[in-house]
């Protein structure tokens, strides 16, 4: 399972409130309802980082320690990297087994390695002219291999546990550094048909394989977007916060759970070796049933919990802010078997 400590963006943290206790509690439940044997801490700042790293270990979970940054110059994310590679090994000179992944999408999200003010604008530019999309992808990869090449050496003289990068498939990604292969895999209906495949291929490499990022909303059609899903949502222009949707889409929580538990069945079936659900809950997607379905924000949200806010209290567990979503009961079925 992904855990979110909160995205830092512009220097905003998108997970306003960040209670050690809610934090520990919440990891409890990944670990004991949903059967989650490891956890992929993300956000962008490192303290709060450290502490759930620190919560997610003292629970006996494996701990994929993730710092994401985004909207970073080059330089930036190493300083980021080698605070949080220090904090890894001392979580791993515990006795903790710890997993440091050294960025997420890193020439999407960030600055100096393609072209653009936005992830959005980095895709367009890429893309945007295919007679030499294959061109502009080789010479991707060669920034991009670079920079980890930087980075991994930044973050070996501090951390000596197994270490790793989620990345983009087109990122070309030389995984000799690496000691396992980590891709974002999500899957829409343009690739649907050769998925399984694809996966097949990617695990008989001679490195372990691990999945991050998939997931999806609970909008009706929301697997069918793939990494599109969030599409749908209109943001403050100057602060990225999510407003509304842009339309009316009916809620479809199975459509999000079978999503998912298919999802789950590919990887298990066709030998990766880690897989973590895009994620537990995702801060600034409310649940809104009431009113205007625009202002529903959970439906977009790609979180397995719906927040309430607004200090309510869930049924399920009433100690916390949130109530499951079908999606919930799924992965915990699978992980229980």
């Amino acid at each position: 399972m992904t855990y979110d400590t909160g995205f830092v963006v512009h220097g905003q943290m998108s997970r306003e409130h960040f209670d050690p206790a809610v934090v520990r509690r919440e990891l409890a439940v990944i670990r004991d309802d949903l059967h989650c044997n490891a956890v992929q801490i993300i956000g962008g700042d490192p303290d709060r980082l450290e502490l759930a790293a620190g919560a997610a270990a003292g629970l006996g979970l494996e701990v994929w320690f993730s710092p994401y940054p985004l909207e970073l110059e080059l330089e930036q994310i190493l300083t980021l990297f080698r605070d949080c590679a220090e904090r890894a090994e001392r979580l791993r000179r515990q006795g903790a087994a710890v997993v440091f992944v050294t960025g997420v999408e890193l020439s999407v999200m960030n600055r100096g390695l393609l072209p653009g003010g936005s992830p959005e604008e980095r895709v367009e530019r890429l893309m945007s002219r295919p007679e030499r999309r294959a061109e502009a992808m080789r010479e991707l990869g060669v920034r991009v291999n670079a920079f980890l090449r930087d980075a991994v050496a930044t973050v070996r003289e501090h951390f000596q546990g197994v270490l790793t990068y989620a990345s983009i498939q087109f990122e070309q990604v030389d995984w000799a550094p690496f000691d396992m292969v980590t891709f974002e895999l999500i899957r829409s209906a343009e690739v649907a048909g050769q998925f399984r495949d694809a996966v097949r291929t990617l695990a008989r490499g001679p490195k372990p394989l691990a999945v991050t990022g998939f997931g999806t909303a609970a909008y009706r059609g929301a697997g069918d977007r793939g990494g599109r899903v969030l599409e749908v949502v209109e943001y403050d222009p100057e602060t990225r916060v999510p407003v509304r949707l842009n339309g009316v889409y009916e809620r479809d929580e199975a459509g999000q759970a079978a999503y998912l538990s298919e999802l789950l069945e590919i990887f298990e079936s066709q030998g990766v070796d880690s897989a973590f659900v895009f994620l537990f809950a995702l801060s600034g997607y409310p649940y809104r049933p009431d009113g205007d379905p625009r202002d529903d924000l959970d439906r977009a949200g790609l979180g397995i919990v719906k927040l309430l806010g607004e200090g309510r209290r869930g049924q399920t567990y009433p100690d916390m802010e949130w109530e499951p979503k079908a999606a919930f009961a799924a992965v915990a079925q699978r992980y229980r078997r």
